[in-house]
């Protein structure tokens, strides 16, 4: 996931099968290419064989089952008691994606199971074991991404671009499209960060400064936290000058209350709602106690540099970038002078000096390009400059609509399983996520950085089907 809360594709594999030795291959080649960075965080699928390898490579990584796959079976388990009570698909939702802590999670399921007359539902059942690997508030203290606990990652990368019928060729050429179409969305969001101002809402210094900082997708997320502070109360409860625990409620829901604990010295403040520790931005309740105890400005080890305008800044040199070179498509082309400029102009645009230099540069370089451009229309075949990116039209490339909340995922939404020639490992159950040692780990360095690298690995199985991963790598530095 990029600065944009957008997905991105780190790599892809070609894999024989689905075994577990395949996966081991796979987990440890794509290790090996990210210089042996272990992942803080982990999405799967649902499959034994994947999980095996998981406990094997990365022995200390926080993974979960994919919700989406979990419930994929949810229309037709539970058909009958949907079209009997329907009041319950709506419940069932709350349960899994809005409860906050454990505690009410099971609280709610046990009163939900009783409420229905469902403790004899084996499917159910078999969810209720397994919940600690794929019910979000289980994971809550751990960095995913996410922007929203109820973000689900549903590996729609290639969502218009593949289906059923697609080819291994045309696989590849769609690959190419899909990319591109995402490096064009990450331009835009760049173009519309860098170039708008946004509306700020309060007069608060603190919004000010995340708008100067945070991208505009990110920000506009922070600048909702912050509103919402309004019609939030914070009380001390107990603690000293030195650690305090406030008790944040809402003016209207004053039973429902949050816990924040205030380190002033470090000020370093905890929510029971571990939303900084999930997603990375703070949280309405933090935010309430620092303006009640006066903390103008956002301490800067709560601004996560790949939320940030700068997120791509000294990370390593954009491979994209520079020449280019063999049979390169136009919209490639594009999208890496795109990112260039972009990059010249945040530098060009520091001082009027480095401007009218920037500018200078500019105009000259538009002159040699004028120049080569007439030279290269002379000589290169009719058509020959954009034929690389003619692809046929007629193939679907919009991206999928904007997933609503719905419990189920659409079913044609689930298209990590492409049956090519009718083979393939059948999906295990549910059941078969009860495994002793496959049971998520937190991970905490104290001496690591506050800042993640999410990847989203994609792996094409060119027998039975598209496995979608996502690994979640934390930057050391």
């Amino acid at each position: 996931m990029n600065h944009h809360g957008q997905t991105i594709l780190f790599g892809c594999a070609l894999l024989l099968d689905d075994s577990e030795a395949s996966f081991v291959w796979l987990f440890k080649t794509f290790l090996t290419a990210m210089n042996d960075r272990q992942p803080v965080s982990l999405i799967t699928n649902q499959d034994r064989a994947i999980q095996t390898a998981v406990s094997q490579v990365f022995p200390g990584v926080r993974h979960c089952i994919n919700k989406w796959h979990i419930l994929r079976e949810g229309p037709e388990k539970l058909a009958h008691v949907c079209q009997v009570h329907p009041n319950f698909q709506v419940e069932l939702y709350n349960c899994i994606n809005l409860t906050e802590t454990i505690e009410e999670f099971e609280l709610s399921w046990s009163s939900l199971i009783e409420k229905y007359n469902l403790s004899a539902h084996d499917w159910l059942q078999s969810l209720y074991s397994a919940r600690a690997q794929w019910v979000p508030v289980y994971f809550r203290d751990s960095f995913f991404a996410a922007i929203s606990l109820n973000q689900g990652f549903d590996g729609s990368f290639f969502y218009g671009y593949v289906n059923q019928q697609t080819t291994i060729p045309m696989f590849f050429r769609q690959y190419e499209r899909a990319m591109e179409n995402w490096f064009e969305r990450e331009i835009e969001a760049d173009f519309d960060t860098i170039c708008t101002t946004p509306v700020l809402r309060t007069p608060s210094p603190m919004e000010k400064q995340a708008a100067d900082l945070y991208t505009r997708k990110i920000f506009t997320k922070f600048q909702e936290e912050l509103v919402e502070t309004f019609v939030y109360t914070a009380n001390r409860i107990d603690g000293d000058e030195t650690i305090s625990t406030f008790r944040v409620a809402k003016f209207e829901d004053v039973n429902k209350a949050y816990m924040v604990t205030l380190n002033f010295p470090e000020m370093r403040a905890n929510c029971s709602c571990q939303m900084f520790e999930y997603s990375g931005i703070l949280c309405r309740h933090v935010l309430t106690v620092f303006t009640v105890t006066n903390v103008l400005t956002l301490p800067s080890h709560y601004i996560l540099k790949r939320w940030t305008r700068n997120a791509k800044s000294g990370v390593g040199t954009d491979e994209r970038g520079g020449e280019l070179h063999g049979q390169v498509s136009l919209t490639a082309r594009y999208n890496s002078l795109c990112r260039e400029a972009i990059k010249y102009a945040e530098d060009g645009a520091i001082a009027t000096e480095t401007y009218n230099i920037a500018m200078g540069a500019l105009k000259e370089g538009g002159k040699k390009v004028s120049v080569v451009k007439k030279n290269v229309a002379k000589f290169a075949p009719p058509g020959s400059q954009a034929s690389t990116a003619a692809y046929d039209d007629n193939s679907s490339s919009t991206l999928g609509p904007d997933t609503a909340p719905l419990l189920w995922p659409q079913q044609d939404e689930i298209t990590w399983r492409f049956n090519l020639n009718d083979t393939g490992a059948p999906a295990q159950s549910v059941s078969d996520l009860n495994l002793p040692h496959m049971a998520p780990v937190s991970l905490h360095r104290d001496d690591s950085h506050p800042d993640n690298m999410v990847q989203q690995v994609l792996f094409f199985n060119a027998i039975s089907y598209i496995l979608c991963l996502e690994l979640k790598y934390r930057i050391l530095t």
